[in-house]
This record gives C-alpha cells, sequence and structure tokens, in this order.
C-alpha cells in the first residue's frame, strides 16, 4: 500500500499547485457528455402566449410605457451622453420590472410618480441645474443584488427601503437633467404616468397570462385535480426564478390561492431568497432533494439568490424562468441548477414565457437563443459578449428600433481573433476525444489494478469499521434487508456516543450521521432524538440524504480507522497477535510488517505492509527454523487470510491449542524476522525506484510546462507589440499598462530560466529517500477448522 500524503505533494507543493494550474483542457458539457456520460439533455422550452385581447393589462401597459419613454427621449435628444444614461435608467428599470410582473412595475411606478408631482409642484415648474449624476449609486434601479453583495442578506424591508430611495434619485435626475420640460409636455408625461399607475393597480392581484400558463402546466404535470378538495400531488417538483422579490411575493400569492385546497397545500411551496438564513437554506436543499414521499414540498419559488452554487437536480428537472434575465450569464446560471451531474432524468426542461402580441418579448427571444448559440458554441457566455449586450440593452427596447436590436443581438460576439482561438481549443479538445476515451479506459484499469495491489474492499472496509466499534465497547455494523434486489446494501450504524462513559467528543463526530437539524431545534435535543442515518458503503449514484456513504475521508471512518490502526503501531515491538481459522488442511503462520520510507523533513514517501508466510510446525516438532513460503504459496496463504477475515462461522477454539500458540509465538517471530528484513529490503528497493520514476516523470512534467509558459509569454510579446501600440498609441493609460506588462513579462521569463534549473532538481529531492524503517506489526495464525493438523 502506497501512501503519498495528499497535504504535501498535491495541494502544499507549489510544483503540484502550477501543474495543477496549467494542465487544463476546455470542453463543452455536450463533448463530456458524449465522451464519459452522466449529464442529461437540456432542453429549453418556450412557452407562448397568444390571442390575448389588446386591451389586456401586459400589452397595454407596455406600449403606453413605450409612449412615456420616446416622449422623454424627445426631451433629452440634446442632452450628453452621460445625462441620458442617467435618465435612461429610470424607464429601464421601470420595462424590466414590466416584464417581470405587473405587481414588480406598479410598486417602482407609484415612488416614481409621487417623487414627480411633488418635485414639480416644489420647484414652481423649475428645476435644479446641479446635474448630479449617480449612475454607479443606482444599482438596484436596473438590477438586483448578486449572492456575493452584502445587501443580499438584508431583511427584505430594509433591502425594498434602499432600492425606493434609488428609485427615487432617478426619478429626481430624469426632470433635472436634460431639457427644462414645458407644461405641455410635462402634462403628457403626467397624463401618460396616471393611465399606467390607474391601470397598473387594478390589474397588480390579478393573475396574469403567465401565471394561467403555469397552473395549466402546474394541473398536467403536478396536481390533475387542482381545485378540488384535497388534491393529491404527483412526485414531480418544480423551480421558479424571477429576478424581483416583489414578483416573487405576487407569485406566492398567486401560487397558495390556487393550491389552498390540495393536500398539504401549506407544504408544497418553499421560498429561497437573499435573507434566508444559512440553516433554512440547508432544509430547503434537503427537503427539496429529499424523497417526494417523505418531503411534500413541490415548488421551489426563488430569486436569483438560488441561481449559483446549488444542487437541485435529485428529483427535479423543471425549472421555469418566470422573467428572462437581460444578462444571459444569470439564465444559464439558473439552468445550471438542474443541469448537472446526478440529475436522474435523461431530459431536463428550461421553460421562458413569451408574449407573442408584446414586441418587446421579440428582443427576450433573442437573448434566450443567443444565450443557447453561445452554450453550445463555447459552453459558456464569455465576458466579452455579456459587455457587448449589455451596451446593447442599456437604454432599454424601445419599439421604434427593435430590428436593430435584433441585429445587434445576433451579432455581439467574439471577434475573429479570440474566436478562432477558442474554436481551434474546442476543435483540438474534439479531436481528442477517442484519446479521452482511451485514457479513461487506462485509468479504470490502474484502478482495478490499484484496488487488486491495496487489496482493499468494502467488505474490507466494513470489517475494520465494525471491529473498530467493538474496539471502543459499541456494537458492530448490521445490515438492514434490502427492499428491492438492485438496492444499495445498507448498515445500521450504533449510536456510539449515546452509550455509558462514551468520550464527550463522540457527539459532534456523530452528527455527520444525524439528518440535519430543524431551525428551532435546541443542539441537545437534536442530538438526542434525531436518529442515526443508515450508512453504505457503495456510492448509489444520486444525491440520497437519507443514508451517509462511508468512505475512507469521511470523518467518521477516519477516527474509527484511527483507532483500529493504532492498536498495531502503539509500540516499537510485536504487540497483537491472532488466530483465525479456515478450511485449508494446513496449519500457517504470518508475521507482517510495516515498511516505511521517509524523505526530506521527515515527510512519510511510501508505506506498506510487508507479509512473510510460512507452514507452522508444533515446536516440539520443529528440528529447523520455520522457512518462508515461495511466492505462490505465499499469495494462496494471504487468500487464505483474506477469507478467514470475513468468515462469520467460527468454530470454538480449545484452550491448550491456545497456550500451544502463545508458547510458541516467540520462536516463531525470531525465526521469521531476519526474512521478514530481508522481504523489507526487497520491497524498498522496488518503492525507491517506483519513487524515482515519479521523480523524474513530474520533473520533465515541470520542464514542458516551463517552457510552455516561457513560448507563450514571448508570443504574446511579439503579438501585443504589433497590436497594442497601433490601437492605443494615443491612450496614455493603455500604454502605461503595456509598459507593466512588459515589465511583468520580463521579470517571469527571468524567473522561467532560473526555475527550469531549480524546479527539477526540487522536484526530485522531494522524492528522495532520506530513512527507511521495517518493524514487525502483527502475527497471525491460521488454524484448520478441525484442528487436525496443529
Amino acid at each position: 500500500l502506497e501512501i503519498l500524503d495528499p497535504q504535501r505533494f498535491v495541494r502544499g507543493t507549489p510544483v503540484k499547485q502550477k501543474m495543477l494550474e496549467d494542465v487544463i483542457v476546455r470542453r463543452l458539457k455536450e463533448d463530456v457528455r458524449a465522451v464519459v456520460g452522466g449529464f442529461p439533455k437540456r432542453m429549453v422550452v418556450q412557452i407562448d402566449i397568444d390571442d390575448l385581447p389588446s386591451d389586456a393589462p401586459e400589452l397595454k401597459l407596455a406600449s403606453l410605457l413605450d409612449d412615456y419613454k420616446a416622449l422623454r427621449d424627445l426631451r433629452f435628444h440634446n442632452s450628453s451622453v452621460a445625462e441620458r444614461a442617467s435618465a435612461n435608467l429610470l424607464v429601464v428599470g421601470l420595462q424590466q420590472r414590466l416584464l417581470s410582473s405587473i405587481e414588480a412595475f406598479a410598486k417602482t411606478l407609484r415612488v416614481h410618480c409621487r417623487t414627480v408631482k411633488r418635485q414639480w409642484e416644489q420647484t414652481g415648474k423649475t428645476r435644479n441645474d446641479s446635474k448630479q449624476i449617480r449612475i454607479s449609486s443606482l444599482d438596484l434601479v436596473t438590477g438586483t443584488v448578486d449572492s456575493d453583495d452584502d445587501r443580499a442578506a438584508l431583511p427584505e424591508d430594509l433591502l425594498e427601503a434602499e432600492e425606493e430611495a434609488q428609485i427615487v434619485q432617478a426619478s429626481l435626475d430624469s426632470i433635472n437633467l436634460g431639457d427644462r420640460p414645458t407644461d405641455a409636455s410635462f402634462r403628457q408625461e403626467q397624463q401618460l404616468l396616471d393611465e399606467m399607475t390607474k391601470l397598473a393597480e387594478v390589474s397588480r392581484d390579478r393573475e396574469d397570462a403567465k401565471v394561467k400558463k403555469l397552473l395549466e402546466w402546474i394541473r398536467v404535470n403536478m396536481c390533475p385535480k387542482l381545485g378540488a378538495p384535497d388534491a393529491e400531488w404527483t412526485e414531480t417538483r418544480m423551480i421558479i426564478f424571477t429576478e424581483y422579490d416583489d414578483t416573487k411575493r405576487y407569485l406566492l400569492k398567486m401560487l397558495h390561492s390556487a393550491i389552498g385546497d390540495s393536500a398539504e397545500a401549506d407544504r408544497r411551496i418553499s421560498i429561497y431568497h437573499g435573507p434566508t438564513s444559512a440553516r433554512k437554506r440547508e432544509q430547503i436543499k434537503r427537503a427539496f432533494n429529499g424523497d417526494p414521499h417523505d418531503f411534500p414540498v413541490r415548488i421551489l419559488l426563488a430569486t436569483d439568490a438560488a441561481r449559483e452554487g446549488l444542487n437541485l437536480q435529485t428529483h427535479c428537472s423543471n425549472l421555469f424562468h418566470f422573467d428572462v434575465p437581460w444578462n444571459p450569464s444569470r439564465m444559464e446560471q439558473r439552468n445550471g441548477r438542474i443541469d448537472r451531474k446526478l440529475q436522474s432524468a435523461d431530459q431536463v426542461f428550461c421553460h421562458y414565457f413569451v408574449y407573442r402580441q408584446r414586441p418587446e418579448d421579440r428582443i427576450l427571444k433573442r437573448l434566450v437563443e443567443k444565450a443557447e448559440v453561445i452554450r453550445k458554441e463555447l459552453g459558456s457566455i464569455s465576458e466579452v459578449i455579456e459587455s457587448r449586450l449589455s451596451v446593447t440593452l442599456q437604454n432599454g427596447i424601445t419599439r421604434s428600433s427593435l430590428p436593430d436590436l435584433e441585429k445587434a443581438i445576433q451579432g455581439a460576439d467574439l471577434d475573429t481573433t479570440q474566436r478562432q482561438a477558442i474554436n481551434e481549443e474546442l476543435e483540438s479538445a474534439r479531436k481528442r476525444q477517442d484519446e479521452l476515451k482511451e485514457q479513461i479506459a487506462q485509468l479504470n484499469r490502474r484502478l482495478d489494478d490499484a484496488r487488486q495491489a491495496i487489496g482493499l474492499r468494502q467488505d474490507h472496509l466494513r470489517s475494520a469499521i465494525s471491529c473498530a466499534l467493538t474496539m471502543i465497547g459499541a456494537s458492530e455494523l448490521s445490515e438492514i434487508p434490502a427492499d428491492t434486489p438492485h438496492t444499495t446494501q445498507q448498515f445500521t450504524f450504533p449510536a456510539v456516543d449515546q452509550r455509558q462513559g462514551a468520550d464527550p467528543t463522540w457527539a459532534e463526530t456523530m452528527d455527520a450521521l444525524r439528518p440535519s437539524r430543524k431551525e428551532d431545534q435546541k443542539l441537545f435535543q437534536w442530538r438526542k432524538e434525531a436518529p442515526i442515518r443508515p450508512v453504505i458503503f457503495e456510492d448509489p449514484g444520486k444525491l440520497d440524504d437519507k443514508v451517509v456513504h462511508l468512505h475512507l475521508e469521511h470523518r467518521v471512518v477516519q477516527r474509527l480507522l484511527n483507532r483500529f490502526r493504532s492498536q498495531g503501531f502503539i509500540h516499537h515491538d510485536l504487540s497483537r497477535a491472532c488466530l483465525a481459522q479456515t478450511t485449508d488442511k494446513n496449519a500457517r503462520v504470518i508475521l507482517l510488517g510495516r515498511l516505511c520510507l521517509y524523505g526530506h523533513g521527515a515527510a512519510r514517501l511510501h508505506e506498506e505492509i510487508v507479509p512473510v508466510t510460512a507452514r507452522w510446525i508444533e515446536p516440539d516438532n520443529r528440528k529447523n527454523p520455520l522457512v518462508p513460503y515461495g511466492r505462490d504459496t505465499e499469495t494462496k496463504t494471504l487468500e487464505l487470510l483474506d477469507e478467514a477475515l470475513l468468515r462469520t462461522d467460527h468454530l470454538g477454539i480449545s484452550n491448550g491449542l491456545i497456550e500451544d500458540l502463545q508458547s510458541s509465538a516467540p520462536q516463531d517471530v525470531a525465526d521469521l524476522l531476519p526474512h521478514l528484513q530481508s522481504r523489507g529490503d526487497e520491497a524498498a528497493r522496488a518503492a525507491i525506484e517506483k519513487l524515482n520514476i515519479r521523480a523524474e516523470s513530474e520533473a520533465k512534467a515541470m520542464t514542458a510546462i516551463l517552457k510552455a509558459q516561457r513560448e507563450h509569454i514571448q508570443e504574446t510579446e511579439k503579438s501585443t507589440e504589433t497590436k497594442q501600440l497601433s490601437i492605443f498609441i494615443d491612450n496614455e493609460l493603455e500604454k502605461r499598462q503595456l509598459s507593466a506588462n512588459k515589465r511583468y513579462w520580463s521579470e517571469r521569463l527571468q524567473s522561467i530560466e532560473e526555475e527550469l534549473i531549480t524546479e527539477p532538481d526540487r522536484i526530485r529531492r522531494l522524492y528522495s529517500v532520506k530513512a527507511q524503517r521495517i518493524e514487525p506489526v502483527g502475527l497471525i495464525y491460521l488454524c484448520p477448522i478441525n484442528g487436525a493438523e496443529v
């Protein structure tokens, strides 16, 4: 068993870090799916909304808002670009909210109208000429807080207050900037504002067309008898995303009203948004990923606080964008909550709504289509493309400019050089798919070889865990009968921390085996009442919080194995012996030695258990010292040992036999110890040879990486010299940046030349063996079950 310390040889070593950072191959999820599988197929579903009356609020308000924007554009026609941008913020924010929900639009519109009227009345039809432009401070007018924003965790009322303050400021800017509004123009604008306000206020509490489509889908797929008392739900789950808290509250109200009479209605919807506490978030994730039979939640209503870093794919393959983000990256991040590894469904469905009669939705449709094209071609939204789309939509969606906007979105792309570089990289990766398949097959073969060499099987690990449990006075693992033949084998784990006289530190360790604690549950109460979950030793291939997968890195396993291993290594001499029974007719003896190789700073480079096996002969009948078996017979003896350790049909052992073995043990060890030393030296030479091979391999790899870096920097210097200077010759800031880059490149090239000499030698030193040690750690007797030959 070779053990390389991961702290030293992976995460902590700069050499390894450089290799991990530099050797990266860009691949698309579709390409990975084609090679190794494991990812679902994504279906982007457009839900069309058509045949609405012309005076439908969603259509009428959009038309009135476009008229309002056109009037304002006339007033700001002669203003500077900065003034127009500042003034446009307010209308863009109104438009984004209207395309989300009338509720979100109505609330913002009300603040805007109140501010405009008050300012007009207070100034006596004059304006403030201060022209203060605060675009950077008005981020909530046209956007929402990101999950990494400090404001994301604010209570809703505080975040709402800040958003309202920004709307007020943006409204004031719309009066104080641009041409002085005349009485006539103000009356026109105010008339449109009043008409929109009146229509929005009477429509905000009604089901809009998107909600009706949503409820129709729920009725077909989730609750067939929706509306009937105690209507039952299917196991289907859905996620509904929206950008705005106002829309979230509107949706929650509509959904509660629609499902109120169904079975367990009050437990069917969960909310995941910025103010949701960390503990509550864990509870929501656990319930949403849990078995639908055990957790009744079916709908997760989420803001963009849930768009990153969440695994929600266990029992959900349907996601709805109630509003389409103007930033395509956000939509892609949302889709990633269910389109990910360990998704049990073959297909996932990402839905979005399009009003066919509302011109603005043409742009939203183009954004979705563009995002999908980019995802399939590049794998993710490039920052360059994202920036260009942002510029395209910075002034909102104006109906008179729809063709130009559609063309701009379609044309938002990388330049020829950037796209060519990425295409070449991706094409190269695709060409290497056959090579990748062979690499995967080779790695699987190496994994099988390593398993055979190490000899660590699931039944061995279970046996070691059970043995360690008995060492601390607890009961062994007990198998739980499987419901079906294909169910992963489960075992009951004893409540180690609750046995009498238990080490109190076990309570924290055992927390990893308990289900999640409820938000209002006391720690001591949870530990006392929460059951220990069943454990498994085989990867179930899906997320399942009903069981705990025990592996070598699990904290419970590590603690038990440390206890198990310490029993053999607590003394400098042999301190443990055991007897096992086999069906073989010959009695055998095995002396186990622990070989350790140490490098610089006493770092443990290699650890191995070295066996010496021999036929056991009673001392009274022994004329010569015990003679070790040859390799073939030794292999057979170790196979018998494996079988014996896992046997459960042990027979009683006579006291006489035990006394004979105890009296024989010192002589047996003395006979075999010289052979153990010789076998240890042999194993050490083989291990040192492998370490040297690894050292040379990594030294060569590091040399290749450094040379590739050097070549890349030199090529960048040449291309930058010809391109950047010609473009930014008049830009002092860019010239300074170029100068700083060139200094860095020069310094890096110099350091690379030094590292080409020092790094390979440093790697070799890491693998250089400075000391070795072999010590006996165990003596095993294999006794025939009938004891006839002993």
